[in-house]
């Protein structure tokens, strides 16, 4: 996989990252405070039904690329990368596709094989796999998700900063990736908008292959 592919394959956690099943997957032990702040971030997932914001996504050898996060309920989200970055990412309700217009490939995964999916499907019991993760800092919630049955799907850090004005009182300032080998992609966002309009036309793609089928309609 070429390095900007690789990177963005990464910013999903699609590459080695998957949720488990809500069915079989027992949820982790938690004290009543995080119980309760689980529960909030569920309803962050509820009651966000758009976002709009700047993205920077950083892996470990410090490669930093930026670009234009848009996210609308139920299921649609587009990573829209810096100019020169020939990667564009998009969500449809049922898949996530990277396109790749430099080598003309398109790539799809279900949505259910990301960890960024809970955050798209408000049907999902967020609950169900994640535990909160304390970090000292009381303005700050730190939620992982894993399942201890399968190590090899890697984690994915979701983080949320406490803030009155977003929508059930958490912003999410990002997240962080790992893969079982141990590969760390870091996501931040920055000017987070919440519930705008947001058009359908913005999860539009022009498909680069030259038969292909015509992407998002």
């Amino acid at each position: 996989m070429k390095p900007f592919a690789r990177l963005a394959a990464m910013l999903l956690g699609c590459a080695a990252l998957a949720l488990p099943a809500t069915s079989g997957s027992a949820a982790p032990v938690q004290s009543t405070a995080d119980s309760q702040d689980l529960a909030r971030v569920a309803d962050y997932i509820r009651q966000t039904k758009s976002l709009v914001a700047d993205f920077s996504q950083t892996d470990r050898k410090g490669q930093t690329l930026t670009g234009k996060l848009t996210l609308k309920q139920p299921g649609k989200i587009r990573f829209q990368y810096q100019e020169g970055v020939p990667l564009l990412i998009v969500g449809d309700g049922h898949a996530l596709t990277m396109i790749d217009y430099e080598v003309r490939q398109v790539q799809r995964w279900p949505i259910g094989s990301s960890p960024l999916g809970a955050l798209i499907d408000p049907s999902r019991d967020f609950t169900r796999f994640s535990k909160i993760i304390q970090t000292g800092d009381p303005n700050i919630l730190s939620v992982e998700a894993r399942d201890p049955k399968r190590p090899e799907f890697g984690t994915i850090m979701l983080v949320f900063q406490r803030q009155s004005s977003a929508p059930a009182g958490l912003n999410l300032y990002g997240w962080v990736a790992r893969d079982a080998q141990g590969n760390r992609t870091a996501v931040r966002l920055t000017g987070q908008r919440y519930n705008g309009a947001v058009a359908d036309s913005a999860f539009r793609w022009r498909d680069p292959r030259p038969q292909g089928p015509r992407g998002g309609g």
